[in-house]
C-alpha cells in the first residue's frame, strides 16, 4: 500500500478514469516509484547484510554504522522467519544490535538481497508523508513509470514527436535530484 501518494492523486495528475485504471493498478506503480525515492532519504532505517541466533539471542549485522540503542523497537525484514519481526533492542555496537529470540541456533549467514532494521515509527515513509518534494518526486517519478507500461514497445514519444527510450534508466532519478536534494541520505550514495 503506498504511504506518500494515493492512487486518487496519481489518477488526477494523469487524468484516467477508474473504470480505465483501477486504483491496484495504480498502487503498483506509485509502490514501485517509492521504492525507488524512499530508500535515498535519510531515514532511521540499516541495511543488514548478516545474522544469526544462539542461545536465544538474536545478532542482526549491519551494512553501516547505524543508531539503535537499547530498549528501542525495531522492525526487521526481509530476512527469514522467525527473524522478521519487531524486535527489541538489548545490546548495541556501531555495526550489529541483539534482540531475545526464542528458536534454535542459526549458523552465521549473509542475506541477498539485504534486509532491513527501521526504528519503529521513523520509517522514511512516517518521517517524509507530509512533505510536498518527497510527494512530487513521487509522483513524478509515477508519471514516467506509468507512460513506460502504457507506451507502445516501452517508448514514450514527447510532444515534438521524438522517441525517447531510456526514460526509465539513471536519468530519471536526475530529473528529480533537485527536489530530493535536502532530504537525501548522502551515505547511500558513496557506498
Amino acid at each position: 500500500m503506498p504511504s506518500i501518494v494515493t492512487a486518487s492523486q496519481l489518477r488526477t495528475v494523469l487524468g484516467v478514469s477508474v473504470s480505465l485504471y483501477s486504483d491496484a493498478y495504480l498502487d503498483e506503480i506509485i509502490n514501485t516509484s517509492e521504492n525507488v525515492i524512499l530508500p535515498m532519504l535519510v531515514a532511521n532505517t540499516s541495511a543488514i547484510n548478516s545474522y544469526k541466533l544462539e542461545s536465544n539471542v538474536a545478532y542482526f549485522y549491519t551494512q553501516r554504522s547505524h543508531h539503535f540503542v537499547a530498549g528501542q523497537s525495531v522492525i526487521v525484514t526481509g530476512l527469514p522467519a522467525p527473524f522478521t519481526a519487531t524486535h527489541t533492542v538489548v545490546t548495541a555496537t556501531e555495526y550489529s544490535f541483539t534482540a531475545a529470540l526464542t528458536s534454535t541456533n542459526v549458523t552465521l549467514r549473509e542475506i541477498i538481497p539485504m534486509g532491513t532494521a527501521t526504528l519503529s515509527g521513523y520509517s522514511a515513509a512516517d518521517i517524509y508523508a507530509n512533505t510536498p518534494a518527497i510527494e512530487s518526486a513521487i509522483l513524478a517519478v509515477s508519471v514516467e513509470v506509468f507512460q513506460s507500461r502504457v507506451a507502445a514497445g516501452g517508448q514514450i514519444e514527447g510532444v515534438d514527436f521524438t522517441s525517447t527510450p531510456y526514460r526509465m534508466g539513471r536519468s530519471l532519478t536526475n530529473r528529480v535530484s533537485t527536489l530530493l536534494m535536502p532530504y537525501l541520505d548522502v551515505e547511500t550514495v558513496v557506498q
